[in-house]
């Protein structure tokens, strides 16, 4: 399959980049973001493409670039905390379901993965301003004419292989109990996952699809 990914700079998705250039499912990958992510430590992959673009809210001089693939991996995302309600919709909302309406007309036959979260909010009125905008950007990317859309809504998440967050917040999460996830995630094991996980199971998700469209922690690591 070919795939497109947004978002491989990120926690998850270099975690996803990772196993995409490792699964022989997978024969092209072009990651697209505002800046690059090195081909994995400056390595050469031969399946990796990379584009570097600046304003991800005009794509259209991207469109020939974006045709042809068969499946997306949207990893793309940003933390609630320090951006006002209108800050917070127009780069989780409006950018990804602007991204995910011009893949749909370029890409019909495509799947979508969207990386949500858990607690996440599907009636869109509840009191959490970010499950509120997380529900309503779900809603509204279930409803484009893909061949399938998946949600995807991890609990904690542990990065393996060196991978770190570029989020402050979260790194020093990592860094304060970090040594203690492995215990935990063996202890609730539905409520953490890792960034290997969430790759195997995306890459899972587009060569064969899910039995339901909204995939919880537990679900994912079923994958």
């Amino acid at each position: 399959m070919k795939v497109l990914l947004f978002g491989a700079t990120g926690m998850v998705g270099q975690g996803v980049l990772r196993e995409c250039l490792k699964d022989p499912r997978v024969e092209k990958v072009l990651t697209v973001g505002r800046m690059a992510s090195f081909g994995m430590g400056g390595q050469a992959r031969p399946k990796l493409r990379e584009i570097e673009w600046k304003d991800l809210f005009d794509l259209s001089g991207l469109e020939a670039a974006l045709t042809g693939y068969d499946a997306c991996f949207f990893c793309l995302g940003v933390s609630s905390n320090g951006l006002t309600p209108h800050e917070y919709n127009r780069l989780t909302y409006v950018l990804t379901v602007e991204i995910a309406t011009l893949l749909a007309r370029l890409n019909p036959g495509m799947t979508f993965t969207y990386v949500s979260g858990a607690g996440t909010d599907s009636t869109e009125k509840g009191l959490s301003m970010w499950a509120a905008v997380k529900g309503k950007t779900e809603n509204a990317l279930l409803a484009l004419p893909f061949k399938a859309a998946y949600m995807f809504r991890p609990g904690v998440i542990r990065p393996l292989g060196g991978i770190k967050s570029k989020t402050r917040s979260y790194r020093m999460f990592y860094n304060a109990v970090g040594w203690l996830l492995p215990a935990l995630q063996r202890m609730a094991p539905d409520s953490m996952t890792t960034t290997e996980q969430m790759g195997k199971a995306m890459i899972a998700v587009a060569a064969h699809g899910a039995p339901k469209k909204i995939l919880e922690n537990k679900d994912i690591n079923a994958l």
